[in-house]
């Protein structure tokens, strides 16, 4: 029986999370949480796996706040140091947590040759959102 003030909770299960998300070349998503998987309405969750020696192209979430905590391996994030203008790197481990703000370009590289990088991701919005930039500066 459902009571429409208490909606159910929603399972998903590992073996159901869906690539169907938006992608970045040198990346995967899969998508957990979300409108389409379970109906969420402020709120989009998933993963991200970075193979090893690779890097995702240069992107931004739109008006989306991203925090990402970090399962395994050991990605850089890659963005311009609003200050100085110059390429600046956030060197994660498992375990540490990362807060990507609205419109910030980045870029998730992993350079261990061996380990693939897998962060957990969590969004403001209810779907991913992804633009890809030409650079980090968002300019050609």
């Amino acid at each position: 029986m459902t009571d429409a003030f208490h909606p159910n909770l929603r399972h998903v299960p590992a073996d159901e999370i869906d690539s169907e998300t938006a992608q970045t070349s040198g990346m995967q998503r899969f998508a957990a949480i979300s409108n389409s998987k379970v109906g969420s309405e402020g709120l989009w969750m998933g993963q991200t796996h970075v193979a090893p020696a690779m890097r995702s192209g240069d992107h931004h979430h739109g008006e989306a706040e991203t925090a990402i905590y970090v399962l395994s391996g050991h990605p850089e994030f890659v963005f311009l140091d609003e200050h100085s203008g110059e390429e600046t790197r956030v060197h994660a481990s498992p375990g540490d947590y990362v807060f990507v703000p609205p419109y910030t370009p980045h870029r998730e590289e992993n350079n261990d040759p061996d380990v693939e990088a897998v962060v957990v991701i969590a969004r403001s919005t209810q779907e991913a959102i992804v633009v890809e930039v030409p650079s980090l500066s968002g300019r050609g």
